[in-house]
């Protein structure tokens, strides 16, 4: 007879947003697979558990799951938690879930709290429909075409970002977003919990010093209901241009070629606007 791979959501900042079941399976189960043990630790030590742990995390998962999948299959239990939220969700375990329900093995999912969801119902942002997209890649060419297809995006748009790259990621999505609704949401649940809304081309201006994890809530385009704007001033474009190439990364033609794409205009008709903006001293 196999046993049960529990996938156990953890609270994401709030000790208190943990389930009555999950606290239950956590003291049933035999073995806990944590994405890091001494997070778990605080977490279980706060509740008083004392079921034995071991890592689980992207570096020792290919390694670690034969074992897991042999005490499964003899009739074990083992929990599976990130380290905070629900697993799988831009956490490890996926590769663990798989193998498991290949074998047979029973996958029993505990739901509980997902910042995703906690970041969304907050924005008072359209929740329907969205996409859930986990971080911007860290490599420039990645990162380059990842910011494109968020800019296709029409409908509600969910991104986790860390906090040594949030400025940067907020300066691309100023640029490419210009006037769509943003929700930056930081140390969700916890004692400084902040949400700064508003255009994303304003909203960098209101962030406080990076500290903690952000979720962003990119709101849809105008057609799917956001109220339509016209073709952007000169002014504005000169603006967009300078936010863009202020921090060195990109070059100037590269800049007019993701504001026409942006805008839906030729490049030509950018470089013009800039040549007017500069001229009028805008």
């Amino acid at each position: 007879m196999t046993g049960c791979l529990h996938v156990v959501a953890t609270p994401i900042g709030n000790l208190e947003d943990i389930t009555l079941r999950a606290l239950r399976i956590l003291r049933e189960v035999e073995l806990i697979a944590a994405e890091d043990t001494r997070r778990t630790a605080r977490l279980l030590q706060h509740y008083s558990i004392s079921t034995r742990t071991t890592s689980l995390h992207e570096h020792n998962e290919r390694q670690k799951i034969p074992a897991l999948l042999e005490r499964l299959q003899a009739g074990g239990r083992v929990a599976l938690v990130s380290d905070a939220g629900t697993p799988v969700v831009s956490d490890p375990g996926a590769r663990l879930v798989a193998a498991a329900l290949a074998r047979g093995i029973r996958v029993e999912a505990v739901p509980g709290p997902s910042a995703v969801l906690t970041a969304l119902v907050a924005s008072g942002l359209t929740a329907v429909p969205f996409v859930f997209v986990g971080f911007p890649p860290t490599r420039s060419k990645d990162r380059k075409q990842w910011f494109e297809e968020v800019a296709r995006e029409e409908r509600t748009i969910v991104v986790f970002e860390a906090p040594h790259r949030i400025l940067a990621t907020m300066r691309e999505l100023a640029v490419i977003l210009v006037n769509r609704p943003i929700c930056v949401c930081r140390e969700l649940t916890k004692v400084h919990e902040e949400l700064v809304i508003g255009p994303t081309k304003d909203v960098l201006g209101k962030l406080r010093q990076p500290r903690g994890e952000y979720t962003l809530v990119i709101g849809p385009t105008s057609r799917q209901g956001e109220a339509p704007g016209g073709p952007p001033t000169d002014a504005a474009l000169a603006e967009e241009f300078g936010r863009l190439t202020e921090n060195g990364e990109i070059g100037r033609r590269e800049a007019i070629r993701r504001l026409a794409e942006t805008h839906k205009l030729k490049q030509r008709d950018v470089y013009q606007a800039l040549e007017r903006a500069k001229s009028s001293g805008e």
